[in-house]
């Protein structure tokens, strides 16, 4: 089937999207060396110039997609991308540490608008048949983002400052801003269906619950830090009692209670994500303190699994159109783990290719499980549910790397007590990333079970 030049457009505008979002993430975690030396930062604070993006996307992501549902997918996409564009720009004039970290959860503001809304638009604005195909590229994009991110955030890094990175990310987003008002299109809503309000209430409690868990992990083992997790956990379960009971509820418990298809799919996506989202942050920091590498030249290694993810997810998402998807994000889930499994083997002597080889495998597992996993869970809900079930994805997808970050800093602040990472011994900072992977790898063996036993997706 050929595209129309709107389907084109609006395949484009989300792909750009997608794009922009991850090489600021991936390219921020090559920097993190330099911004902890500007700043002065121990390790755990440091941690927070990812998590703290991370934390506003999960706590707006599910809000967002009910919001869109209801008033308009593409207008909450176009304000997200001016948000995120503004927020650049001040992130790349931060004063001190707690400013940028500030900035940055603003900015993760303006990218859960765009994250939640743009599979959303895609799958509306394509034939059921196709939504594999394009929900293939839209991820494509995503990990071309991780893939250069790496590399010209190292460049920028050496040549400019860390600092030029979101200058870049600003002028990136001008440009996105532009083509969005100019091929976007409106929102076309129906103005005999009734409007409808969200009950925030429970809202509340789940901004409470994840914002409480998160900052607990970043200060255990004190017991301060337990027992705000402990009440983090609290204020998560009031919020789904919540929303059970909600006539108009910001999240549809019954696709997660009565759907296992979506429920089993999400909860794969948020294993998923848990056990690989802190690959690079470990192994930047890894590759420039232990393998005493550039951050160009550690983002050149680290560039190896974004590149399998970009060329190999539109595949494995045209597959998922053709096979169940469960079968393909199944085999991806299975080579993640024993890819994580692997790095926990990681020292001084590692030689570079080893690691290249590692990458490459995760990278390649990681493709055949996401493209998949996303088509299946945009296939168990009805056209009235893409928002939410994108949103709902997109919340696992965050919810899943804040888990990871959260990790990867609870061993940092067991084993360094404050530090710097500079100024830890080697042989201690290879003890806290070697746990880690370890814990990533029982992490990914319970996805494995999710990703097969969802069951099949109904086909038209």
């Amino acid at each position: 089937m050929t595209w129309t030049r709107k389907q084109l457009s609006i395949l484009s505008i989300v792909a750009i999207t997608s794009f922009m979002g991850t090489f600021l993430i991936s390219s921020i975690n090559i920097a993190l060396p330099a911004i902890e030396k500007d700043f002065n930062l121990d390790a755990v604070t440091l941690s927070w110039i990812v998590t703290a993006f991370l934390l506003t996307m999960a706590i707006l992501l599910l809000p967002v997609g009910r919001w869109g549902d209801l008033t308009g997918i593409r207008k909450m996409f176009k304000v997200g991308v001016v948000f995120f564009t503004l927020s650049s720009v001040t992130c790349a004039f931060a004063p001190s540490g707690f400013w940028l970290i500030i900035f940055r959860l603003i900015q993760g503001a303006g990218a859960a608008l765009t994250s939640t809304t743009g599979p959303a638009i895609l799958v509306s604005s394509f034939p059921p048949s196709q939504k594999g195909r394009v929900l293939g590229i839209s991820v494509s994009a995503v990990y071309l983002g991780l893939a250069f991110g790496p590399f010209f955030g190292g460049f920028l890094t050496q040549t400019l400052g860390w600092r030029s990175i979101f200058a870049v990310s600003a002028l990136l987003g001008t440009f996105v801003v532009t083509i969005t008002w100019k091929y976007l299109g409106k929102d076309q809503i129906s103005s005999d269906e009734p409007k409808k309000r969200i009950s925030l209430k429970g809202t509340v409690f789940y901004i409470i619950g994840l914002t409480t868990m998160v900052y607990g992990a970043s200060i255990i083992p004190e017991t301060k830090g337990w027992l705000l997790i402990l009440s983090g956990i609290i204020a998560l379960i009031l919020f789904w009692q919540i929303e059970k009971r909600s006539p108009n509820p910001v999240i549809d418990t019954h696709l997660f209670t009565r759907n296992r298809l979506f429920a089993f799919s999400n909860f794969a996506a948020l294993i998923n994500y848990s056990a690989t989202f802190a690959i690079v942050f470990l192994l930047s920091l890894y590759l420039q303190k232990i393998q005493s590498l550039s951050p160009r030249d550690a983002g050149l290694i680290l560039v190896a699994q974004p590149i399998m993810m970009a060329l190999f997810s539109p595949i494995a998402g045209r597959l998922s159109d053709r096979i169940q998807p469960r079968y393909l994000a199944t085999l991806g889930m299975a080579m993640c783990t024993s890819g994580l499994a692997a790095f926990a083997f990681l020292n001084t002597t590692t030689p570079l290719w080893q690691i290249v080889s590692l990458l490459i495998w995760v990278g390649l597992g990681f493709a055949f499980f996401s493209s998949p996993n996303m088509n299946t869970i945009m296939s168990s809900v009805d056209k009235s549910k893409y928002g939410i079930a994108s949103g709902s994805a997109a919340t696992m997808r965050v919810v899943g790397q804040i888990v990871s970050m959260t990790i990867a800093t609870f061993f940092f602040a067991l084993f360094f007590g404050g530090e710097q990472i500079e100024k830890i011994d080697s042989a201690i900072f290879l003890k806290s990333m070697q746990f880690g992977f370890i814990t990533f790898a029982l992490i990914a063996v319970a996805g494995i079970w999710f990703s097969f036993y969802r069951g099949s997706i109904q086909r038209e």
